[in-house]
């Protein structure tokens, strides 16, 4: 139905009043904060590494607008920054078609490719990216297999089955009475309290949707007016006011959708909490040789059912004295609760001591208390869990699950899966996408890779010169960011390469082609070369090398957005000009129409002008002249640029003859 001209101002003002009294927020608010502004700066300038901690670290509200009513998305569509717009996107930036600033971002992005990605873009999940995550819980209801379940609550008809760690931090009513008697397994509802008002407030606490029809009526029991004064009950007793006022605003789409939102939030929150405060603070560290001999209660206080297991080198910290497990819980070292209830962590002896006090230093390994229910949403621990292997298997004790990683990039692993944060340091960012491929986790790896190519990337200057290298610096030595040191180039490009990223792939490409004349004659440089031609199966002559090809691409990129900025590339076109009609072509342009390097006193100079007299090399670099990479002399500094252009060009072919691979 299309509303009339005065319906629309109406709802317009009624809109308008709900944002003012405080009860609607508005989907893109004003924010004059000194962090939103250099969020906005640097999606002008196309920064992805500030971006990146703008959003990650500051948490910035990317879906804010400035002084000027432009978003960062705005922003970075209207600057023709690509990386920056998928960035974006994949933080939950709002781009709705049928929204004033959807359409503004569309209609202002610079180029069709911009557009067009946002346009292919899933737009559900932009608006919200916690969506996955609150579907995995609610699809928890329903799951019958594999079965993680741990609490069943009954009713005259119907039966709940449930899991005590989502009660226990959703509900305050649950933490006490399950803090209490962590051993429950059965709970029977009153028959006064209507099951339909039970499953309403039960998939509430499970992160799902409000339904418009809550139930009742002729033939179950009980009436509609029986099941909202459930509802109302329940809402008081789990103490869970947010649902019953959701009921009440349902009707009214925004306000449904808006507490829908906040409501998603919280739980998140609520869970990330918990995690934190019974998990994190629960893990147990202990030494490798008898980390499998952990013995840990079904019935504890935390209500896990599996133990997973990260081995830290041998090299790692002082190992700990042989035989002890040692309780990471420093407030409660002792394993029980305030009311002397056994949390169930085994803690003291496992083995009698050794008595060689002098052997060698052993590993160390840490457990991590952890649920199935959350586990799932690895593809590989479905797997697992489904099966008829051990792991699927009831056993006496928890059992334990050993993961290839380093109990570092374990608790990145875990926090993701328990709250969909991920606070990937820059360090640990190639270990947590190999994990990510291990367990199978996607969206995991997607984060791992942005964080490598965005933080990274952040080292690496727009416009790299060979100026930079002249004076001594580094490879990775760029912006001077401390990050750069942690990026191992070589390890980054065959990580994309064995996980299958493709964004890797392209940012190593780029990253080397903007420092090539620090790698380029590297051994380790060479091999990586001869790996990605072998990448081709059954090569023949005519096969390109995909490295290569993408290196040459951005060297081109390099050099030529240098003299883009410069304007030269104009300058040139205007000199030629002149010099046409003059009958004379322009002075570096009839040098490299020659064949020879610009910026250097030809032979047939020296010929025609034997009183010529070379400058003194020290007045020449004061005056604005560059050495090139061949140590020669180059009368300026893009004079030189096209010159180190050629040499690279031609090291690179150099390589690929002494390889003997055509490319």
């Amino acid at each position: 139905m299309i509303l009339r001209k005065d319906q629309l101002e109406a709802s317009l003002h009624e809109e308008k009043k709900l944002i003012e009294n405080g009860r609607l927020k508005e989907d893109s608010p004003l924010d004059l904060s000194a962090s939103f502004s250099k969020l906005c700066e640097a999606c002008r300038r196309g920064d992805l590494k500030v971006c990146q901690e703008m959003i990650t670290t500051e948490g910035v509200n990317i879906n804010a607008r400035d002084q000027f009513d432009y978003t960062p998305l705005i922003l970075a569509s209207l600057c023709g920054h690509y990386e920056v717009v998928q960035l974006l996107l994949e933080s939950g930036a709002l781009c709705e078609r049928d929204t004033f600033q959807g359409e503004r971002c569309l209609y202002n992005a610079l180029n069709d490719r911009i557009r067009n990605l946002l346009l292919s873009y899933d737009y559900s999940k932009s608006s919200d990216p916690l969506q996955p995550f609150a579907a995995h819980i609610t699809s928890l209801l329903t799951r019958e297999h594999p079965q993680t379940s741990d609490i069943l609550v009954t009713s005259a008809d119907r039966a709940f089955s449930l899991h005590k760690f989502v009660l226990s931090a959703r509900s305050p009513y649950f933490r006490k009475k399950l803090g209490h008697a962590p051993d429950t397994t059965n709970w029977k509802l009153p028959s006064t309290i209507p099951p339909q008002a039970f499953d309403i407030a039960i998939r509430y606490v499970y992160l799902g949707e409000i339904p418009n029809d809550v139930g009742g009526g002729p033939g179950t029991g009980f009436t509609e007016e029986e099941v909202l004064e459930g509802i109302e009950k329940i809402s008081k007793y789990l103490e869970i006011p947010s649902l019953w006022q959701g009921i009440l605003e349902s009707s009214d789409r925004r306000l449904a959708r808006q507490n829908r939102t906040e409501e998603v939030e919280r739980g998140r929150n609520q869970l990330e909490a918990w995690f934190r405060d019974n998990v994190m603070k629960h893990k147990i560290e202990i030494e490798s040789s008898i980390a499998n001999n952990v013995q840990w209660d079904r019935d504890n206080a935390i209500f896990a059912d599996v133990l997973l297991k990260a081995d830290e080198s041998a090299d790692e910290d002082t190992p700990l004295p042989s035989g002890i497990a040692t309780p990471l819980n420093r407030n409660n070292p002792s394993g029980y609760q305030s009311n002397g209830i056994p949390l169930g962590i085994p803690v003291g002896p496992l083995s009698q001591p050794s008595s060689n006090s002098n052997s060698a230093p052993s590993r160390k390994s840490t457990l991590y208390p952890a649920h199935r229910a959350m586990l799932l949403r690895s593809e590989y621990f479905l797997a697992m869990f489904s099966s008829s292997f051990l792991e699927a298997q009831p056993t006496p004790h928890l059992l334990i699950v050993p993961i290839d990683c380093s109990p570092a990039v374990l608790e990145i692993i875990l926090t993701y899966l328990y709250t969909e944060n991920a606070a990937i340091p820059l360090s640990l960012a190639v270990d947590v996408l190999f994990a990510a491929d291990l367990l199978l986790i996607e969206k995991l790896k997607v984060k791992a890779s942005v964080v490598i190519s965005t933080l990274g990337n952040g080292s690496m200057p727009q416009h790299a010169t060979v100026a930079n290298f002249d004076n001594g610096e580094s490879a990775t030595s760029g912006s001077g960011d401390d990050d750069t040191d942690e990026v191992d180039i070589y390890d980054v490009l065959r990580a994309g390469w064995l996980t299958r990223v493709p964004r890797l792939e392209t940012f190593a490409a780029r990253f080397l082609a903007y420092r090539l004349e620090a790698y380029i004659d590297d051994e380790e440089f060479t091999e990586l070369v001869r790996e990605s031609a072998a990448r081709i199966k059954a090569r023949q002559e005519t096969d390109s090398i995909e490295l290569v090809d993408d290196i040459r691409f951005y060297l081109s990129e390099r050099f030529r957005l240098r003299f883009e900025d410069a304007g030269i590339e104009e300058m040139m076109e205007e000199e030629e000009g002149v010099g046409m009609v003059n009958g004379e072509g322009s002075g570096v342009a009839d040098e490299v129409k020659q064949g020879e390097e610009p910026g250097r006193v030809s032979e047939k100079d020296e010929v025609r002008d034997v009183q010529f007299v070379v400058p003194d090399i020290e007045v020449q670099m004061a005056s604005g002249a560059v050495r090139t990479l061949d140590g020669e002399i180059a009368g300026d500094e893009f004079a030189g640029d096209a010159i180190n252009y050629q040499i690279l060009l031609g090291k690179i072919d150099a390589l690929l003859e002494r390889l003997k691979l055509d490319a």
